[in-house]
Parts: C-alpha cells; structure tokens; sequence
C-alpha cells in the first residue's frame, strides 16, 4: 500500500471550493457548508483529511470499502485493464472478464444462484431485480403475477422500484406515488431491545405475509423484496426462524423471494452472503458495493439458473431481446477488473473469516455501551452494529447529528441515520482500533445532551 495521504496535496486550500456547484446526495447542505468536512486520502483503514488527520474509517466507507483503502493490487488491476480495454458495448457484444467474473460469482452463491446480471449500484441492482421478477411470471405464462411486497424500515436504494418497496419514511414523502407495493412489519420490536445477534423472539412477525396474500392472493404477487439485515434502517436484525418462514411461505405459494445483500453480501455477514450464514435460499441475491471495494460502481443480480431458463426458452426469433433491460456501463471493464482483483485479494488475506471473527469483538465492545447516556437500543449483526438513541425535543435525528460530528472532531468517521449511530468497519480491524473507537464512541454520548 501506498504512504497514508499520498494523494493529499498540503497546498490545496478548500475554502477556496464552491460549495454551491455540487448538490450532496443525503447531505444537510447548509450544515455542511457552514462546516466542510472534506476527505482527501485514504490508506488502510483510515481517511486522510484536507488539515491532515488520520480518521478511523469505522463504516467501511459507505458500507462498501471493507477491505480497505488505496489496495496496491486491486489498483493495479485497474490499471492495468484500463491499457487494455477501457470501454467495450455491452448491448450485443462483450468482453471475455465479465463472464469470468460471473462464473466466479456464481460459485460463491448458495444454491444454484448462478446467473448473473450486471448493473452499476445497488439502486439498479434493486430495480433490475424487480423487473426481473415480473418478467420472468410472464415468461411462464403468469402475467397477472406483478404485486411486490417490501418491508418497513427496508432501504432497497432510491430509484423508484426500490424506494417504493423501501419502508424509511423521509427517503419517500418528498417524491409522491411510486410503484404499488404493500410491506411487511418490521422486525424491529422494543421486546428484543440490546438483544446480542439474532434476537429469539419475532418470528411470527413473517406470518403477516398469510395477511398479505389474503388480501392480494397470491396469484397476483411476483416477489417479496427484504434485506437479511437491515444496515440503513439501523442495523435491523432478523428474529430467529423469521426468514425460513419467509422462504417457505413463498415457496408455498411461489413467490420469488429477493434477498438485498447489498451491505451483507461478501463478508459484511461473516460469509460470502447472509444466506450461506443464515441457510436460507433465496431466488435472487442482489449484490453491490463491497463488489469492487467501493472503487468502481458495479451491483450484480444473482439468479437461480432455472429462472434465466425461462427467458432462454421464450419462443423468440434467433434475433430477438430476452430481456430488454440493461445500462451503458453494464459489466463495464474496468468494474470487471475491479471486482475479481477485489475478490482476488479478499479470498488471499481470507477477509471473510477475518470479519466472522471481529463480529464477536464488535458485539462485545458495542454492547458493554449498554447504560450509556440516552441510549435505548443496541443492535449487532456480523461485522456491523448500531447505537439507537432517544429523541430529543420530539426529534430522532439531533442526538446521532450531534454525536457523529463531535466523533468526527475525535478522529472516527461514524454515520448518523435517523435516530441511529452505524458501525461496519473494515473486516480486518484491529482490537486496539475497535477498542479506540467504542471508547470514544462512549465519551462522547455521555458527553451529549
């Protein structure tokens, strides 16, 4: 790896930016312009800041750079296919390392999740998989089979599909109708609260599937979309037995069940996906950011292999679409050199074992803040936990605002979202860095009003 902050030039004055030309994705704009948090390097598990801090990147990112920053191999892979080939169509034509990477993917799917199609995020990846499901019951002869069914508390992303069957208030009311979905309870419930992993209680929580279909039946319902754990909604953990009820009432009656891993899949769970973990099978696995360790956008859909059958054996011409659906930047390049040097360099170092194993210190560190000043809630699964804690004023949202940024001023990148604080660090994190950060993380809640 390269010297931390190579990439940071000392004489770049940012208050020299117009902070008025970009418009910040999930930003409180006028916050932020009043005071720039501004992020320059990266190395390891740490941020480089344009004063020259070294943050402790205690989120991976955005969930997605799990392995770390500024990786020399996975670099290097970049560059080296960007002399090679750095854009190739990929509507009637290919490249030979997506299939190399698709096959590769598919062997790290439980099941016979083999068939993959590529998009560039997870906002596509959820809507990609939505259409996929309507198609496909069309393609048996099911057309009437178009009901989807999310989840509240659910974050698939903000394209309209996702964010439809999405269930966190604010990221919706801003946008009007989108597309019918009906959703599923949460599973978070104040019975289990400071449960350590899977909470036992809460499986019945699926049976309001049965409500559901009652109302609907099931003739008219393509697919239920859920994550296995919920990272944006605040680390929602599922009860046990609550997603083998899913799976076999949809298997009862034939729904295609859609697992969201994009946080959860490839080593965020302990394994490969949630899952293997859980040894529940969907019918499709969408999958994004630690695809390419958050360097180039890339999300895939994984399906099962009788699914994609379906559109292979439509009676069509030998010129004729299956599926007309697809981005420019489909299984682009430098995406497909990204993702297998990523995976490459995570099965080496055997990150997924290394994530399981930090997922028992993270449990215990989070949890020992159990007690601290306005904390209610605390929440753990895999390689990722989060702090819930009481409003203030009737407000969710100040409490996490105001301790994220006095983390921030501590050296620790920490997301704040709704009432929530939300840790995911790197899957190789150090005792003594994990151990650092939940000190601080303690002073500064009791340090809150």
């Amino acid at each position: 790896m390269g010297e931390i902050g190579q990439y940071w030039n000392p004489l770049l004055d940012t208050s020299k930016l117009n902070l008025d030309a970009h418009w910040m994705p999930f930003t409180a704009s006028r916050a932020f312009k009043a005071s720039p948090r501004m992020i320059v390097g990266g190395d390891g598990h740490y941020f480089t800041t344009d004063d020259g801090r070294r943050v402790f990147d205690s989120l991976s990112g955005l969930w997605c750079t799990g392995a770390g920053h500024n990786i020399a191999p996975i670099n290097e892979a970049i560059a080296a296919q960007l002399s090679k080939l750095d854009f190739a169509p990929s509507f009637q034509f290919g490249h030979p390392l997506s299939f190399q990477l698709a096959e590769r993917l598919g062997e790290l799917m439980p099941g016979k999740l083999n068939r993959v199609f590529f998009t560039n995020s997870g906002s596509e990846t959820a809507d990609t998989s939505l259409k996929i499901a309507r198609a496909y019951w069309r393609a048996v002869g099911r057309p009437e089979k178009t009901k989807l069914i999310g989840r509240a508390k659910g974050y698939h992303g903000v394209n309209f599909g996702g964010m439809s069957l999405g269930g966190i208030g604010p990221n919706r009311k801003q946008f009007g109708l989108g597309v019918e979905a009906d959703h599923l309870p949460s599973t978070l419930l104040p019975e289990n609260a400071f449960a350590q992993g899977m909470p036992q209680y809460g499986e019945h929580l699926a049976n309001y599937l049965e409500h559901i279909i009652a109302v609907n039946d099931a003739s008219n319902i393509a697919a239920v979309l859920v994550e296995p754990m919920s990272g944006s909604g605040g680390v929602v953990v599922p009860p046990q037995g609550y997603l083998e009820r899913l799976r076999e009432i949809c298997t009862q009656h034939e729904i295609l069940l859609i697992f969201d891993e994009v946080i959860t899949g490839l080593g965020r769970s302990g394994a490969a996906t949630a899952a293997e973990k859980l040894n529940v099978i969907p019918d499709i696995i969408n999958l994004a950011k630690q695809l390419t360790n958050g360097l180039i956008p890339m999300g895939a859909v994984m399906l099962r292999e009788d699914i994609h059958a379906a559109f292979m054996s439509d009676d069509l011409p030998a010129h004729g679409i299956e599926l007309p659906h697809g981005y420019t930047y489909s299984a682009h390049p430098i995406a497909a050199a990204a993702a297998m040097a990523t995976l490459d360099y995570m099965e080496d170092r055997n990150l997924f074992a290394q994530a399981n194993d930090r997922a028992e210190l993270l449990q215990r560190l989070i949890h020992d803040l159990k007690g601290t000043r306005n904390v209610v809630d605390i929440r753990n699964f895999g390689l990722a936990g989060a702090i819930q804690l009481a409003p203030r004023d009737s407000d969710p949202t100040v409490r996490p605002y105001e301790a994220g940024i006095a983390l921030w001023q501590k050296d620790n990148y920490v997301r704040w979202g709704g009432d929530t604080l939300q840790f995911g660090p790197p899957f190789d994190s150090t005792d003594a860095e994990l151990e650092q950060l939940f000190v601080q993380v303690g002073e500064v809640l009791e340090s809150i009003d």
